[in-house]
């Protein structure tokens, strides 16, 4: 797998994108500040990350996202993994992610990769989101913020 800053010219992979996030108003929004960067094997885009700086020394991680048929397989922590690299090259301090509380899986990876439960976001996805989300069998309310220092 090669992970790559994708083009300025470039179009970014929207329906990859919204495997993490199902607003596309709100991956629109995030993408246009952010950089995004791309996970191709065999010239096949199969993962997605944004890196999108929020306050000095402090640049957040806004979407994880790995096609479907690749999960399972690590290179979701890989895309995690090298967000982190890339964050420290460009002098970040710290990097935070926020993920829904019904994700299970994303809070056990971010978890796995060094990063800690800071804060919970109540309502978020019942505020920003038009649409119910469910995950789990568990109704996707509240954001849980992690961080990691670098």
């Amino acid at each position: 797998m090669n992970i790559r800053k994708l083009e300025l010219d470039e179009k970014p992979p929207i329906d990859l994108l919204l495997l993490a996030d199902p607003s596309h108003m709100i991956v629109e929004r995030y993408i246009e500040r952010g950089d995004c960067y791309i996970a191709e094997k065999e010239g096949e885009a199969i993962g997605v990350y944004v890196l999108l700086p929020t306050k000095p020394n402090t640049i957040e991680l806004v979407n994880v996202a790995v096609k479907e048929t690749y999960q399972k397989q690590g290179f979701g922590k890989q895309l995690v993994l090298d967000a982190l690299k890339q964050a420290a090259l460009c002098g970040f301090k710290t990097v935070e992610v926020g993920t829904g509380n019904s994700s299970i899986e994303q809070l056990a990876l971010y978890q796995k990769c060094g990063f800690r439960i800071k804060s919970v976001d109540s309502d978020f996805f019942v505020k920003h989101y038009p649409q119910v989300i469910y995950e789990n069998g568990i109704q996707c309310r509240d954001m849980v913020r992690l961080s990691i220092e670098l």
